[in-house]
């Protein structure tokens, strides 16, 4: 198998026909011998599993996988990476705003000996400026936050070698955070640039809470910089704290100007009580994840697929 592509696919029944035909334009290119595009149906509630059961019949080279729910979209990006068969494999999601034409030159980038290239957005059409601004905050704090180089302003889009994939395999961590993942693996990486287009149709299954879901996953799973915070936060409470045990007693015992009442200490309790269950907070949110590990559950359940 010269090239797998894996599409996930959640409520996307407005794009699968149009997405499917300009990836075969692409692939004819490429003169390729043999292909297989791997569809993810990750729960949809439209008529996505329809569409791609008659494109499968329809076209040897398409094969699905049907999870029994919806488990994220990365979850569904992995079930496509386990099923995989190419030497080569492209990710690329559904909406069209990743222009499958430009998996032509991610495959002659890869094939210059390059393990992985990833597709860098020159811009971004079709979303809002909180999204927009959002995204770009977020790919700097965690370029700032982490060890590993992650590229900022991309996706998932982008083609890996099957020595990556391999290895992902073995990686088993339930909190998926794939562009990390493939980073901290390493090799040769390179990109290419491009201008990311409006959706096609349909509307996105990304919302803001994913969005921070997503952003959490990449920081804890790849940075300590959050333990660290709140043991900074302890040390900075600590000391402002001991500054204010001077002034009250400067004030009761020296100066003899003071107020007496509750406004000083309740402030200082509410102030050392937020920083406190912050730092609970974020020891939790790792302590969760190490639990989600240990219990080893699947990461994801397959209903049916193609033979």
């Amino acid at each position: 198998m010269d090239l797998s592509i894996i599409i996930p696919i959640y409520n996307e029944e407005g794009n699968i026909d149009k997405l499917f035909s300009r990836l075969n334009q692409v692939i004819q290119k490429l003169n390729l011998k043999e292909v297989e595009y791997i569809f993810i149906n990750d729960g949809s509630k439209d008529r996505s599993l329809e569409l791609i059961k008659t494109l499968a019949k329809r076209e040897s080279s398409v094969k699905y996988i049907n999870l029994s729910r919806n488990f994220g979209h990365q979850i569904a990006v992995s079930a496509g990476l386990d099923n995989s068969k190419g030497d080569a494999v492209v990710i690329i999601d559904a909406d069209l705003q990743d222009p499958p034409e430009l998996i032509e030159n991610l495959y002659r980038k890869l094939r210059e000996g390059n393990e992985v290239v990833y597709a860098k957005r020159r811009s971004r059409q079709g979303e809002g400026a909180m999204k927009k601004f959002t995204a770009k905050l977020f790919y700097r704090i965690l370029r700032n936050v982490t060890a590993i180089n992650i590229p900022v302003d991309t996706g998932d889009f982008r083609i890996i070698d099957r020595k990556i994939v391999d290895v992902l395999k073995n990686m088993p961590e339930q909190q998926k955070f794939l562009r990390g993942q493939i980073s901290w693996i390493g090799f040769n990486q390179t990109f290419v640039e491009y201008d990311r287009d409006e959706r096609y149709a349909g509307k996105t299954g990304y919302t803001y809470k994913k969005m921070a879901r997503l952003a959490l996953d990449g920081i804890t799973s790849f940075s300590n910089f959050p333990l660290k915070f709140a043991t900074i936060a302890g040390f900075v409470v600590s000391g402002i704290s001991f500054f204010m045990i001077l002034y009250a007693l400067y004030s009761r015992f020296i100066s003899k100007d003071y107020e007496p009442g509750w406004t000083s200490l309740m402030l200082a309790v509410l102030f050392i009580g937020g920083i406190q269950l912050i730092g609970i907070g974020i020891i939790g949110e790792y302590i969760s994840r190490m639990s989600a590990n240990i219990r080893n559950r699947p990461l994801y359940i397959i209903q049916e697929k193609t033979t």
